[in-house]
């Protein structure tokens, strides 16, 4: 891995609520261009990662470096605008705004993106409502759609500003099998085009989108599986995952 850009990096990551550390000392790197997931049973810390990670959340002790720059003491201004302009975010829920259409809800995620013109805000939003499948369904308001194309607007949201990261955490938990698949594969296809994507999930389906697996326990990394990029489904790669994940008595 040596010759990767580290994109985004934690040292000695600590993070307690009260008299609980939910994650232990955890140093890692997150490279440019890589589909990074990270698994775990419940509760070992897998969103808190991705949170503390994302400046979402705060550590308790360690420290975090975006390109190289230390961001673990950022004001909250700062980690705003970072968020809105270099990391994207989908979670289980599509958390979109109920009084707007998707295309509203997609297109104001360009209006807070702080190096976007308004022009270029139209042109992103037809471009991803076209690349999401949602032509028929931009019009609508949120409670007039399905939960696949709800969660896929939510991805759109997510890479209006062509984020440098895109974290997903747990985006299809609420998803059916086929909606399912659906959102991988415009993750994949993101990654394929160069994103860099970190996604915390439980679904060994989605864990096989990926080409580095890191497991967490009791918050601490105690594994990590590279994998060839994703190009379809392949045997010899969900045995090679289900035998490294029973490891894990998984």
């Amino acid at each position: 891995m040596g010759n990767k850009n580290v994109i985004l990096s934690g040292k000695e990551i600590t993070k307690s609520y009260g008299n609980n550390v939910v994650l232990q000392g955890i140093s890692m790197e997150l490279y440019a261009g890589d589909f990074t997931v990270i698994m775990g049973s419940s509760g070992s810390g897998k969103s808190t990662l991705l949170y503390v990670l994302s400046g979402m959340d705060r550590l308790t002790e360690g420290r975090i470096f975006y390109r190289e720059r230390e961001i673990t003491k950022a004001s909250e201004k700062e980690l705003e605008t970072l968020r809105a302009g270099e990391f994207g975010f989908v979670f289980q829920r599509a958390h979109l705004v109920s009084n707007l259409t998707l295309e509203e809800n997609i297109r104001i995620a360009g209006l807070v993106c702080p190096f976007m013109s308004e022009q270029e805000v139209r042109e992103r939003t037809a471009e991803l409502i076209d690349r999401m499948g949602l032509s028929k369904a931009a019009k609508r308001l949120p409670s007039q759609v399905s939960g696949g194309e709800a969660q896929r607007a939510a991805v759109a949201r997510a890479l209006m500003g062509s984020p440098a990261v895109l974290f997903a955490d747990e985006p299809t938990g609420a998803l059916n099998r086929a909606n399912t698949v659906e959102l991988l594969n415009l993750l994949t296809a993101a990654y394929d085009e160069g994103q860099t994507v970190l996604l915390v999930t439980h679904d060994r389906e989605a864990a096989l989108r990926g080409s580095r697996i890191l497991y967490l326990e009791d918050g601490a990394i105690t594994g990590e599986l590279q994998l060839a990029p994703y190009q379809g489904r392949d045997e010899a790669r969900e045995n090679r995952l289900t035998h490294w994940l029973e490891g894990f008595r998984w």
